[in-house]
């Protein structure tokens, strides 16, 4: 490779990457620069931002798949090259090879990325041969979950909802929309073996005092015009309603700036997080279809002893069902991953949210998070206490899982 490099367009020729050569660009210091893991993180989040999927799940597949590979391509390092040289140009290699091929709008950034990570390298065999591992194995694993069933098409396969009947769901006011996400639990895990493998047991009957009092707690904590709902509250359930994809990226970014494990154990971090969130993700529905739990605003509205149809949630219903809460498995996914790779508490980092502008929170541990997650459902009125408890089992068991066989999974291919 040349020992010069130019600010010119980057020519991929084989796997390796070469520059036409004529005005010389001085490599950046290792001291002056972005960690390299830090600046693809930041790449595969600005993608996602910009290029991603409307189904979340397929974002979580592009990361999963992005850093998956880079996990498998930094994490065996040839005899006779340099280490960090060799995982650096690997970890880019993979990420960018994925993003552009599952992206390709976002080409021209990335490559543009792409070129100031080899910009910062030494030239030799290292960077060559880091390059071409990661992009094999990039290749290597878009081609194993091609037809995996996590596109937004076959993740929003058509439901038939069952008759009308106590505690069965119902689309949901205002819009009465379709069932979303059934086709999650059809589609392809990572690691589980089924999806139904860590299927939750039966929520609470009907007739139960844990469910008179679930649903108790969500019509006065819930309703959009609730008395004893307090600011915090109310606060905590607008921080929380978005997108957990969204509003768990800058936790794990916060991780993986202070992690001590070297390239190769960011790039573990990362994708361990990512392929436990998509498992996780499947397990979800299989749980959530298998028991059809109907939720809170119909229960209240149809059901008991004392109906009130007039009775609205402070948040609009999502169109799937109670039993268990996404927000809570993603959130009990996180925290076992998260505290299992870098220590359950960390200093105080602070996070915002898109769906409270203004509002800063600060957290010193990952399970603050998932308390907070399981409270701003209840105080939206979208879910039951039961429902989100549930939520952060179903994730946990999911992720120790995922923990418990990285071997089978991080193997290069």
């Amino acid at each position: 490779m040349s020992t010069t490099r130019t600010r010119p367009a980057l020519v991929v020729l084989g796997a390796a990457a070469l520059l036409t050569a004529s005005v010389a660009v001085p490599q950046a210091s290792a001291a002056a620069r972005t960690p390299t893991a830090l600046t693809w993180y930041d790449a595969t989040a600005e993608t996602v931002a910009t290029a991603g999927a409307a189904t979340q799940i397929t974002n979580s597949r592009t990361w999963a798949i992005s850093w998956l590979a880079a996990a498998r391509a930094a994490g065996s390092v040839p005899a006779g090259v340099d280490r960090g040289t060799y995982q650096e140009a690997a970890l880019a290699g993979a990420v960018h090879r994925a993003l552009v091929t599952l992206a390709p709008s976002r080409t021209e950034q990335l490559d543009a990325k792409f070129k100031e990570t080899l910009d910062a390298l030494p030239d030799g065999p290292a960077e060559e041969r880091g390059v071409a591992a990661g992009e094999r194995q990039a290749d290597v694993l878009l081609a194993s979950r091609k037809g995996d069933g996590l596109d937004p098409a076959s993740v929003n396969a058509p439901y038939a909802v069952r008759p009308a009947e106590p505690g069965v769901w119902q689309p949901t006011p205002p819009d009465y929309a379709p069932a979303a996400q059934y086709g999650n639990r059809l589609a392809e895990p990572f690691l589980l073996k089924t999806q139904s493998q860590f299927r939750l047991p039966p929520p609470p009957a009907l007739d139960s005092a844990r469910y008179a009092a679930d649903l108790a707690e969500v019509r006065a904590y819930g309703a959009a015009d609730s008395t004893v709902r307090s600011a915090r509250q109310t606060e905590t359930a607008t921080f929380w309603l978005g997108s957990s994809l969204t509003l768990y990226t800058e936790p794990l970014r916060v991780a993986l700036s202070r992690t001590h494990q070297g390239i190769a154990g960011q790039a573990r971090l990362v994708a361990l997080f990512h392929v436990a969130l998509v498992d996780t993700q499947i397990a979800t529905s299989d749980s959530k279809y298998a028991y059809d739990r109907w939720r809170p605003v119909t229960a209240i509205r149809t059901g008991g002893i004392a109906p009130d149809p007039g009775w609205t949630p402070l948040h609009t219903t999502p169109a799937h069902p109670d039993y268990p809460s996404g927000h809570n498995t993603y959130a009990g996914a996180a925290q076992t991953v998260l505290s299992a790779l870098a220590g359950p508490r960390t200093a105080p980092f602070t996070l915002t949210s898109p769906t409270a502008p203004g509002v800063t929170r600060t957290y010193t541990a990952w399970k603050q998070l998932s308390d907070d997650n399981v409270d701003a459902r209840v105080f939206s009125g979208i879910h039951t206490r039961s429902a989100d408890e549930a939520g952060i089992t179903l994730g946990t068991n999911v992720a120790r899982y995922v923990l418990q066989n990285t071997g089978r999974l991080l193997a290069p291919r």
